[in-house]
C-alpha cells in the first residue's frame, strides 16, 4: 500500500460546509480561494474548462461545483451565507465567467482548468478533487506543481531562480523550496508562515497563498501508524481505546496537543448536533426534489405508529435530518463526505442517544471511527466519482460500525472487525443521484449505510467472525473501485441517473 499521511481533520472528518457535496462544493471552493490569492483578490474574467468524460461536465451545476467554484473567487469560506446566491453575487462582483466542455486530457474525474484574467496578468491553474473536500493543485502557468492547502505557499517568479532560492534558503526558516519551469520560471516555498515583506523587497512578481486546510502540513512529518496493521503493532504494549488512538495519531499528524485535539472533534459534533436539530424542526428550500420527511417520521415514531426496533429508528430520523439540512444548504460536516453526511453521524448520535450518553462520549466514538477513516483515506478514496458509493456511504459504513462498537462497550478487536465486516458489505455500491442530485437514491443508502453499521457493531459485539483483515478489505475495496463502470460513479451516466422519472424530474429543476 503506497502510504499518504492523512489528517482526521482535512481528509476525515470535515470540512464543516454548506452544499451538497462535499468534493463538488468545499474542493471547488477551496480551489477558487487559491485562484482568487494567485491574482492578488482581482479576478475579472474566467474560463474554466471541463473533461466531457469527467464528472464536473454534466454535475458542476446541480452538485455544486459551480457555486464552490465562484464563492471561492469571491473569498467567501464553505459556511457562508451567500453561497446560494452564488449566481446574483458574481454578477455584482464583475467577475465573467464562462465554461467550455472540452477534452483537457484531465486523468482524474473531477479535474478543473481555469484561465484567469485581470487587467496586468493572465494565470492558468489546474486543480482536481480527490474526495471530501480534498484538492490538488496540479499546474500553474504551465508547470507542474504540487498544493494540498496545507501550507502558507509563497510564488516568487523570476528569470534568476537559483539566486532567489539561494537567499530564502539562508535567510528564511522554510519546509521546502522549489523551481518551477512553465510559461514562467518562479520559485515556490512551503513554509508554516510567509516569507516577511523585507525579504521579498526586490523582487518584482510574488504571490502569497494562504492555506485552506484546518491541519497544517510540515517537513519530517511522521505519524505512529497508517495500517490497522501498524496501529494493532503500536497498541500491543499500549492497550490503548480506538478513540485514544485517534489522539495520538492526529497529535503526531498535526503537530498539535491530544487536548487540542479532543476540543476540535469536540466542536465538530456540536455541529452535527445543531444539525439534527436543525433538521427536526423542519427545512426549507425551493430548488430540492426532496421535501421535509424527518418532521414526520419523528411524530409517527413518539406516536409509536412505526415498527418498534430500539435504536434503529432513531438512527433513520438522525440520519434523514441531516440530509435534509445538507439539501437545504445548512452546515453539514462531511464525515467522510457531504454526500454521506447523515450515516456516520446519524449512527453514531442515534444510539448514543438510545444509551443516554454524553457529548463527550459521542465525541470519543467520532475519534474512534476517524481512526478507520484514516486507513481508508489512506489507501482508497472517498470519492464517489474514484469509487462509486461505497467510497462514500460505504466508508462512512464501516467507520460507524467500529463507533457503535466502542459505544457498547465492546474491545478493541471487536470494533476493528465490526469494520471490516460493515466495508464488506458495501462492495460495489453504485453512485447514480436521481435529477443528478445528491438527494436521491442518497437518503436510502445513507440510511442503509447506517443501519449495516449498527448490525454489524452486534455481530462483532457478538464475537461473529470477520475474517478478512481490515487492511485487506479496504485493499480489495480500492479495487473493486477501479472496476466499477465509469458510468455508475457520479456521473449522472447511468443507473437510476437514467430512468425517465430521474430525467424528467431533472428537466423540472433545471429550467432557466
Amino acid at each position: 500500500m503506497d502510504k499518504k499521511l492523512s489528517s482526521i481533520f482535512n481528509d476525515v472528518i470535515g470540512p464543516v460546509m454548506r452544499g451538497p457535496s462535499s468534493s463538488h462544493c468545499a474542493a471547488a471552493l477551496r480551489i477558487g480561494r487559491i485562484c482568487r490569492d494567485l491574482m492578488d483578490g482581482n479576478i475579472k474574467e474566467v474560463k474554466i474548462q471541463f473533461d466531457p468524460t469527467g464528472s464536473l461536465a454534466t454535475t458542476h451545476k446541480t452538485q455544486g461545483s459551480d457555486m464552490g467554484l465562484f464563492g471561492g473567487f469571491l473569498g467567501w469560506d464553505a459556511t457562508d451565507k451567500r453561497l446560494p446566491n452564488y449566481n446574483q453575487a458574481l454578477i455584482d462582483s464583475g467577475i465573467n465567467v464562462g465554461i467550455e466542455i472540452t477534452d483537457i486530457g484531465g486523468g482524474h474525474p473531477n479535474t478543473y482548468k481555469m484561465i484567469l484574467k485581470n487587467g496586468n496578468e493572465i494565470k492558468t491553474v489546474t486543480a482536481i478533487s480527490t474526495g471530501g473536500g480534498m484538492i490538488e493543485i496540479i499546474e500553474i502557468d504551465g508547470a507542474s506543481v504540487f498544493m494540498a492547502g496545507d501550507y502558507f505557499e509563497t510564488l516568487i517568479y523570476s528569470d534568476e531562480p537559483e539566486g532567489i532560492k539561494d537567499k530564502i534558503e539562508t535567510e528564511f526558516e522554510c519546509d521546502e523550496i522549489l523551481i518551477h519551469h512553465g510559461n514562467k520560471t518562479f520559485v515556490e516555498v512551503k513554509a508554516q508562515q510567509f516569507i516577511p515583506e523585507k525579504l521579498l523587497e526586490d523582487f518584482k512578481s510574488v504571490k502569497r497563498i494562504n492555506p485552506v486546510l484546518p491541519i497544517m502540513s510540515r517537513k519530517n512529518m511522521t505519524v505512529p501508524f497508517i495500517t490497522c496493521e501498524e496501529m494493532i503493532n503500536y497498541n500491543k504494549d499500549k492497550n490503548l481505546e480506538l478513540w485514544e488512538l485517534a489522539l495520538d495519531y492526529e497529535s503526531a499528524r498535526g503537530g498539535i496537543s491530544k487536548e487540542d485535539v479532543f476540543v476540535k472533534m469536540r466542536e465538530i459534533v456540536e455541529v452535527m448536533r445543531n444539525g439534527i436539530n436543525t433538521g427536526l424542526q423542519g427545512t426549507e428550500y425551493e430548488d430540492r426534489i426532496l421535501g421535509v420527511q424527518s418532521v414526520g417520521f419523528k411524530e409517527l415514531m413518539e406516536k409509536k405508529k412505526l415498527i418498534e426496533s430500539n435504536s434503529l429508528n432513531k438512527i433513520i430520523m438522525y440520519v434523514t435530518s441531516l440530509m435534509e439540512v445538507k439539501s437545504s444548504m445548512g452546515v453539514i460536516v462531511a464525515a467522510p463526505t457531504a454526500g454521506s453526511c447523515g450515516a456516520l453521524p446519524g449512527a453514531i448520535f442515534g444510539v448514543a442517544d438510545s444509551m443516554n450518553l454524553s457529548e463527550d462520549e459521542i465525541t470519543k466514538a467520532m475519534l474512534a471511527s476517524a481512526v478507520i477513516g484514516i486507513f481508508i483515506s489512506a489507501h482508497s478514496s472517498f470519492a464517489a466519482e474514484v469509487g462509486g458509493c461505497m467510497a462514500e456511504c460505504g466508508s462512512g459504513s464501516g467507520m460507524a460500525a467500529a463507533a457503535i462498537t466502542w459505544l457498547g462497550g465492546g474491545a478493541f478487536d471487536q470494533s476493528i472487525s465490526a469494520a471490516s465486516v460493515a466495508l464488506q458489505n458495501s462492495f460495489g455500491m453504485v453512485c447514480d443521484p436521481v435529477a443528478n442530485r445528491v438527494e436521491a437514491p442518497c437518503l436510502g443508502k445513507n440510511t442503509m449505510a447506517a443501519s449495516n453499521a449498527l448490525s454489524c457493531a452486534n455481530m462483532a459485539l457478538a464475537n461473529y467472525n470477520h475474517l478478512i483483515p481490515l487492511d485487506e478489505v479496504i485493499q480489495a475495496m480500492n479495487e473493486v473501485a477501479k472496476g466499477i463502470p465509469h458510468e455508475l460513479k457520479c456521473t449522472a451516466l447511468g443507473g437510476l441517473s437514467q430512468t425517465k422519472t430521474s430525467k424528467n424530474l431533472f428537466e423540472k429543476y433545471n429550467r432557466d
